[in-house]
């Protein structure tokens, strides 16, 4: 049984971050972050589909929120995750972490890192549910305010299939 305030699991689509899709992510960024991103850091991005890898969650067709991540080298970097406030609460956030976990998993990469602000707490006890823990601090790290950053690790089992 489906809590009120829950987004029905039908009707919520994933899939890769294409430019025709780009304006709706900026309109999240700008909605939800005060240091938001640029078009051009965006497409900064998906300039590198190697080692970029950037999702929009889609409702019934309507862009609601966003989630990248960069891996490189057995590791990855969880870039944005990103849900429009009009869904905010419904566990959509918690979704997007999940499949980017998932993803990050399917390019091989044992060990996940993010930096969020130490203010933060909804993301912090999202990320410490899904098994990130703090390992340190960038003092400072965000612009508009100096506010700290804490450093967020997970390591993932990836361990090889033999075929």
């Amino acid at each position: 049984m489906e809590k009120e305030n829950e987004v029905p699991e039908s009707g919520i689509t994933l899939s890769p971050l294409s430019p025709d899709k780009l304006q709706g992510v900026l309109e999240i960024e700008r909605s939800v972050y005060s240091l938001p991103w640029t078009r051009d850091m965006f497409l900064s991005e998906l300039a590198f589909p190697e080692q970029s890898f950037f999702y929009v969650m889609e409702l019934e067709g309507a862009l609601i929120g966003y989630a990248g991540f960069r891996a490189f080298m057995g590791e990855a970097h969880i870039m944005n995750i990103a849900v429009h406030p009009r869904h905010m609460r419904k566990g959509l956030g918690k979704k997007l972490l999940d499949f980017l976990l998932g993803e990050i998993a399917a390019q091989r990469a044992g060990i996940v890192y993010l930096e969020v602000r130490r203010s933060n707490a909804a993301a912090i006890g999202l990320y410490e549910r899904s098994g990130f823990t703090t390992v340190s601090v960038r003092p400072g790290y965000y612009a508009d305010n100096c506010e700290d950053a804490l450093i967020m690790v997970k390591g993932l089992d990836i361990h090889e299939q033999q075929i």
